[in-house]
């Protein structure tokens, strides 16, 4: 019997031993799963604190103003909103009140610089938006701090100097007069916006009292930068893009293009008429794009590669996003490799479904007078602190070429063409030469005299300085409206008088365009 019960202890043992391996191999192998796990989980938590530093470094502004921030609302009941200011140093909003419970924000210029300032309640618009940063902000230094406080004085946030010209945006506003519309008006070397303007405007010193208002009439379009937000048929206009397309089809050249207008052009039954039934006669290129021949156009358009349009209307950035700090909206082109000759025709002279802002317009302008390359349009030129120390400079910055040089310099002869013998020469025989294009875009079915009038343009053609693009809705012929406008503004930015005539309305209506 004990020799069974040590032969039965001799087998059990190898079994223990193999139990204690395998658990202590089992417990090893855990080990390693766990070190693993914990390792892969601090890898994790070290990539996503790196990820959340950087995103704070790059997106402060946008975390500053998110409606959930509440360092931001905690700043405001601080500081008294900082001043905003125009390029020429005029005050165009500052806060005042016995404490920041008590502020209220006034804008001296009420409704002239209203949707390029904009107003900083119920959601924020224009400069008071994009610089909701910076005007909340204070760097006037501890000591300037303390000095406040010994005096019981209101601390004030930083100011905000823009890029707008006081002078220029009255002469915008009082020339835009009754109508509805829009003004812009660019450095094209830097993209500083001279003047914004959009009619029918708002006070931004009542948009309290007034919100519920507009917002519940569907008809009140006061609160939409027209500027950056409208969206046109082009017109006229649009045939520097179609002449664009020409010239990159063509080898950069328009020699030897020959056309007779008869008033209108015929293509596959479709027919589409010259503004007002004018008849131009025999036309080379040049007098086509300064006479804004329809007929000529419609021609042109008939020849063009859709397929190629349609890269080249990208390249301009319809259908895109626009390079800009504000909402703005996208222009529309419905030229497709798709597209029937009867719309071919409309879309080359800029009718039909083709839709552009302002902005937009005035990029494309900018672009063409700064030998090809678009400088981002912008608003702010630096921030100051209340003690007046420089705290951000904002440079001009590049978006990169839309056109060659070449293609800039042949489209800059053509619009020097439409001030010395088309549709602008109400810009003719001044101390500067200016370059552009006018545009009537029709906008109804139901009588053709329903059309908005554009010019878009720059001045000196031979060193472009600005760019004016002018939309006056419903007034008829740009030639006859909106270069008059443009005339002002030229004439205003390069220290002369400003013509207070009323343009004879009268005068060749029939062939401006």
């Amino acid at each position: 019997m004990n020799k069974n019960k040590n032969k039965n202890e001799i087998f059990s043992k190898p079994n223990t031993d193999k139990n204690t391996s395998n658990a202590q191999k089992h417990k090893k192998n855990s080990n390693h799963a766990i070190i693993f796990s914990s390792a892969v989980v601090c890898l994790l938590f070290i990539c996503m604190s790196i990820f959340m530093v950087r995103y704070s470094m790059t997106h402060e502004i946008e975390m500053f103003d998110n409606s959930y921030n509440s360092y931001a609302k905690r700043l405001s009941k601080e500081y008294l909103r900082g001043k905003i200011y125009s390029s020429d140093g005029e005050i165009l909003a500052y806060s005042e009140g016995a404490s920041t419970q008590e502020q209220s924000r006034v804008y001296p210029y009420a409704n002239m610089f209203a949707h390029a300032i904009g107003y900083s309640t119920h959601g924020r618009m224009g400069v008071e938006s994009i610089a909701n940063y910076y005007l909340l902000n204070y760097h006037s230094g501890i000591v300037n701090a303390a000095h406040a406080n010994a005096e019981l004085e209101m601390l004030t946030a930083d100011s905000v100097y823009t890029t707008l010209d006081t002078s220029l945006q009255q002469i915008a506003y009082d020339s835009l007069g009754v109508y509805k519309g829009a003004v812009i008006i660019t450095e094209v070397d830097t993209g500083r916006i001279l003047a914004m303007v959009s009619k029918p405007d708002f006070d931004p010193n009542q948009i309290d009292q007034t919100w519920n208002e507009m917002l519940n009439d569907p008809e009140n379009t006061s609160l939409l930068n027209r500027v950056t937000q409208g969206l046109y048929p082009p017109g006229s206009t649009f045939k520097i893009i179609t002449t664009l397309e020409y010239l990159r089809e063509n080898n950069g050249s328009y020699d030897g293009y020959g056309f007779n207008c008869t008033g209108s052009f015929t293509y596959d039954g479709n027919t589409i008429r010259c503004y007002h039934g004018s008849v131009h006669g025999g036309l080379d290129f040049p007098t086509s794009f300064a006479k804004s021949c329809n007929s000529s156009f419609a021609n042109i358009g008939i020849g063009l590669d859709k397929d190629k349009f349609s890269k080249t209307l990208k390249d301009l950035m319809f259908e895109e996003e626009l390079p800009y700090d504000l909402p703005s909206s996208v222009s529309h082109t419905n030229i497709s490799p798709e597209l029937d000759s009867h719309n071919m025709m409309q879309a080359s002279i800029g009718q039909g479904q083709d839709s552009i802002s302002p902005l937009h317009l005035n990029m494309i302008t900018c672009a063409i007078a700064n030998g090809g390359e678009l400088m981002r349009p912008h608003l702010v030129d630096k921030v100051v602190s209340e003690s007046g120390s420089d705290v951000k400079t904002f440079t001009s910055q590049s978006e990169g070429r839309l056109i060659t040089e070449e293609e800039s310099a042949k489209l800059t002869e053509l619009m020097i063409g439409v001030v010395q013998n088309g549709t602008a020469k109400r810009l003719k025989d001044l101390s500067y030469t200016a370059a552009g294009k006018t545009g009537s875009a029709e906008y109804s079915s139901a009588t053709k005299d329903d059309s908005h009038a554009w010019f878009t343009g720059f001045a000196p053609a031979e060193d472009p300085q600005i760019a004016v693009t002018i939309i006056i809705e419903g007034a008829g012929s740009g030639g006859e409206y909106a270069v008059p406008i443009a005339k002002r503004m030229f004439d205003g930015y390069f220290a002369q008088n400003v013509n207070s005539e009323e343009p004879d309305q009268q005068e060749n209506a029939a062939t401006d365009q």
